[in-house]
């Protein structure tokens, strides 16, 4: 028998907040986390601007050793970490170690690591590179610190899907829940991407907004005026169990997972399918999995990027989902807010839908204020509203073609 997953913990660092609460206070209030990059100098770059998390005091998360020797993508996911095993309440044990597992993935990595490297490579040889360069840069040492700390002797994984890593670290997480091979997953996303090769790459592309005199308005999912996306960095981890082991425990229940959609466009390295088909049928498998209409889904936390041909192509794939519901239900991008945080979008775009849930409000697409022609849904333009709804769906589509969406429920026993 299919078994029930539950949210039992949250933790999250953004360039809105440094936990749960100042996170969802500063979505409620509509608050951006963008500005001017201050990591290193962009005079005379197109792009300037990007979503820092700063003041953030890792003191009682991460060791000083670790600190020094660590990228700071994974000190942001153990922070991440330690917030939903505390919030779980399961720092000290009551569980069986070899049923609980990690998944904490990445888009990028220990990106910043590597080029500062390299810099001390170039200037000194080999006598300048780390004995720890590469456990510090690779991937999955994030899952590996925190599972080593709280001794998770189960999966140990590390997803790595571009923008919807985080999204599908979770929602791969929930099924192994969800046929039983272990209780417990610890599941998320981490990113910290904000160097110069990094930017001078996107902003080649140009992926980027160029809106550096207006930081705070750059990011503007499903405006007319958008001009690109706004680079992000953070972290966000879930404490994810069976209903069984949760109640058994006498745990915190947040919200339930009852569907995971995963597809492939096949399209582009870069660009979504313009007939919107793969997002259309990620959405569409994760209100199979938990066997709802269309119709009972009342609010989406939107990849909306910010760029030209993700918002209008989410838009249609919604459109074409969700018919004439696609104009009732409430849509919204807190990317709008926090930024792009690639691979750890995911993760933290599904905790603000579970708050969403749990509190009734539902976030809004701050700078929404001359809408695109072709996005006529209902972003919550500038303001929360409150509605009472039961399900939420959250969205991530990266690059590659590669689609992700959960679906959350309002926990009811």
């Amino acid at each position: 028998m299919r078994k029930r997953i539950v949210v039992t913990g949250m933790g999250i660092v953004s360039p809105i907040g440094g936990d749960l609460v100042s996170n969802w206070n500063a979505v409620l209030s509509g608050k951006s986390g963008i500005g001017l990059i201050s990591g290193f100098n962009t005079e005379g770059w197109p792009t300037r601007i990007a979503g820092e998390v700063k003041d953030f005091n890792f003191d009682g998360f991460v060791d000083p050793k670790e600190a020094r020797r660590f990228d700071r993508a994974h000190l942001l996911a153990i922070a991440a970490g330690v917030m939903a095993m505390q919030s779980a309440n399961l720092t000290n044990g009551g569980y069986d170690p070899f049923r609980a597992g990690i998944n904490i993935g990445s888009g990028i990595g220990g990106f910043g690591l590597i080029c500062s490297t390299y810099a001390d490579f170039l200037k000194g040889g080999i006598r300048k590179v780390s004995p720890f360069f590469i456990p510090g840069a690779i991937i999955n040492m994030s899952s590996g610190l925190l599972s080593i700390r709280y001794q998770l002797k189960g999966p140990n994984l590390s997803v790595v899907t571009a923008c919807a890593t985080g999204t599908h670290a979770i929602g791969d997480s929930a099924k192994l829940i969800e046929r039983g091979d272990v209780d417990i997953m610890l599941a998320g996303g981490t990113e910290s991407p904000l160097t110069e090769v990094a930017v001078a790459g996107f902003t080649n592309m140009k992926a980027l907004s160029r809106r550096n005199d207006e930081p705070e308005r750059a990011s503007r999912p499903f405006d007319r005026d958008r001009d690109g996306f706004v680079m992000g960095e953070g972290a966000a981890v879930l404490a994810l169990e069976s209903l069984e082991h949760a109640l058994n425990r006498g745990a915190p229940i947040a919200a339930e997972i009852v569907g995971y959609g995963i597809t492939g466009d096949a399209f582009h390295i870069t660009a979504p399918d313009e007939t919107a088909d793969g997002s259309k049928r990620a959405m569409q498998m994760a209100l199979n999995d938990a066997g709802i209409a269309p119709e009972e889904v009342g609010y989406i936390n939107a990849h909306g990027t910010s760029t030209f041909y993700n918002d209008r192509l989410e838009t249609l794939a919604v459109k074409k989902l969700f018919k004439e519901h696609a104009y009732k239900l409430y849509m919204s991008s807190t990317k709008s807010m926090t930024g792009h945080m690639l691979g750890a979008a995911g993760a933290a775009e599904a905790i603000y839908s579970i708050m969403a849930l749990q509190t009734g409000d539902i976030p809004p697409t701050i700078n929404l204020e001359n809408p695109d022609p072709e996005c006529d849904l209902n972003y919550v333009p500038n303001k929360p509203i409150k509605a009472d709804i039961a399900y939420a769906l959250s969205n991530s589509f990266g690059f590659g073609g590669t689609n992700g969406c959960i679906l959350l429920k309002k926990y009811e026993s």
